[in-house]
């Protein structure tokens, strides 16, 4: 019985939050389980049955299905309450089943691939910068802040 009140919990959340993130291009969200409750009662699920909402949606099978991983969980230290809040994150490209099945191209970006692409933005930036003061040497002088003239 429970496992089917889990596979309802995981079905309204992707259905009233995951994919409406997912369409409008958003690579973080969050669910409030208190908003995701919400909608559940309407379908009549149990009162009070938070823990098993909470369970269903930081499971496992919920993230590898959907392509999300958790970026964190707030609320009270055992995570199991109608005030928690889960924040996600959509995986990478080639990584978002529920964006595919959408039909949504995903530009969430690897840690990775961030890193490379800043400093590389910066290894330019200098090269322009040494280059200016007439190279390597000349640019050692500069921040030295020596001066031939004043020898």
């Amino acid at each position: 019985m429970n496992h089917g009140l889990s596979d309802r919990v995981r079905m309204v959340a992707l259905d009233k939050f995951v994919r409406p993130a997912v369409r409008a291009g958003k690579v973080r969200f969050s669910v409030a389980v208190r908003d995701l409750m919400r909608h559940l009662r309407a379908d009549g699920f149990p009162e009070r049955n938070w823990p098993q909402v909470c369970t269903a949606i930081q499971a496992g099978k919920f993230l590898r299905e959907n392509g999300l991983e958790i970026e964190a969980v707030d609320g009270p230290p055992k995570k199991q309450s109608p005030t928690v809040v889960v924040r996600y994150r959509v995986a990478g490209q080639g990584e978002t089943p529920i964006a595919e099945a959408e039909g949504v191209k995903t530009d969430a970006e690897r840690p990775e691939s961030w890193a490379f692409r800043l400093t590389e933005r910066l290894r330019g930036l200098m090269k322009e910068e040494i280059a200016a003061r007439g190279g390597t040497e000349g640019y050692i002088r500069w921040v030295r802040g020596y001066n031939e003239e004043e020898r």
